[in-house]
């Protein structure tokens, strides 16, 4: 490999003209580069730790004339069997090289790679630490087909590559690992609005939704049974039961109140999709009943079971932004409609419902609702009529 080819590359990396490129593109792009310049490579792999409460860490993998693959790799393979018995996890523990050349790749049993490397006839490969500045250590893999092996000179030349290709990939990982907490924290909409710059104090707009709060029914009695560690387990489940019908549903969760749950299901500017957004929310509403209603949990010997809880559904503009105080600040929604969706899921829990809507969301979602009447509500200048399922099975008081 020409000194001169490595140098253009190692610019390439390092430019930062690759606006809008995804790290898949830019991998099998550097790799291709590499091959063009006379690196005999045949695969590569780019394993990077994440701070994200699902996913242990990612791996891009780049086979020649294959393209590029991600795996998210979840919690758990940090200690299995595989990995330990890995070169990347001395890489990531001690920070050093790791090469097998062809008799090594024949000889070693332990790692369950090495199975795919003999398939795939590999002759050489070489795990090489890829160093953050922030100290931390990740890995990058190189292997190749050809006869012998890598000469010194592309290992060397691949080596004078990992500085530049980790500051590139820190960059990146740091963004992601912005984003992906923002999401975790305060949602997507408001993450994509953090990260925008929208981030001081009383930047708003207001936005039409359906809105969405919920809580459990008998939470307080539930808390005085039961450990707060097993407390915690059990609004896990019941949070789960929510979440993932709201998120298929087009719904964003923006926050967690204890056993209660706010969230937003974004309407187009003039209405023009109100129908269907609440068409949407109604199925998500049913899928979580159904999900709340089979919750189980064991804790102590007993079982625990019949989890109820109330969810008012309501349609309107809310006020989107930051509040907040000091040097802190809640990215959330509020507004007149917010605060009639919460009195709502109180008349809910008054009538022993489940869900309960208000006469605007009842309108955009024909259904066989039943008109519960129309109550007074705290803080409203007028009574506001209230809508049932007619679907719905009221279980007993008490």
């Amino acid at each position: 490999m020409q000194i001169e080819n490595l140098k253009d590359i190692a610019t390439w990396v390092s430019a930062g003209e690759r606006n809008g490129v995804t790290p898949e593109v830019m991998m099998q792009q550097l790799c291709e580069r590499l091959v063009e310049a006379g690196v005999a490579l045949w695969r590569v792999g780019v394993f990077v730790r994440t701070l994200h409460p699902q996913m242990f860490g990612q791996s891009f993998t780049w086979r020649r004339g294959e393209g590029v693959t991600v795996y998210a790799a979840p919690y758990g393979i940090e200690e299995d069997e595989n990995f330990l018995n890995s070169p990347l996890a001395v890489v990531h523990a001690e920070g050093r090289e790791m090469r097998y050349r062809e008799a090594d790749i024949l000889a070693d049993t332990r790692s369950s790679f090495f199975i795919d490397a003999r398939a795939e006839r590999m002759t050489d490969y070489i795990a090489m630490p890829l160093r953050f500045l922030s100290g931390e250590i990740h890995a990058v893999s190189w292997t190749t087909t050809a006869p012998g092996g890598f000469s010194e000179g592309e290992v060397e030349a691949l080596r004078a590559l990992m500085a530049p290709v980790a500051r590139v990939i820190e960059i990146i990982r740091l963004e992601r690992t912005a984003t992906a907490l923002l999401d975790t924290y305060v949602g997507n909409r408001a993450g994509q609005r953090i990260l925008a710059g929208q981030i001081r104090r009383g930047h708003t707009e207001t936005m039409p939704a359906a809105i969405w709060l919920s809580d459990l029914r008998g939470f307080t009695r539930l808390s005085d049974m039961l450990p707060p560690s097993a407390v915690v387990e059990v609004l896990n489940l019941y949070f789960d039961c929510q979440v993932e019908p709201i998120v298929e549903h087009g719904g964003e969760v923006l926050k967690f109140m204890g056993d209660g749950l706010l969230a937003v299901f974004p309407i187009a500017e003039g209405g023009a999709d109100t129908a269907e957004v609440c068409g949407r929310v109604l199925a998500a509403a049913r899928a979580s009943r159904e999900r709340v209603a089979a919750m189980a949990f064991r804790h102590g010997g007993v079982n625990f079971d019949k989890f109820r809880f109330g969810l008012a559904l309501h349609v309107g503009e809310v006020l989107y932004g930051n509040i907040g105080g000091g040097h802190r600040l809640d990215f959330t929604c509020i507004g007149p409609a917010v605060n009639l969706a919460a009195r709502l899921e109180k008349i809910a829990s008054d009538l022993n419902r489940t869900i309960v809507a208000s006469e605007g969301f009842a309108a955009a979602a024909p259904e066989s609702w039943l008109n519960l009447g129309e109550f007074p509500i705290a803080g409203f200048r007028r009574a506001e009529r209230v809508y049932g399922l007619t679907d719905e099975a009221l279980p007993p008081r008490g």
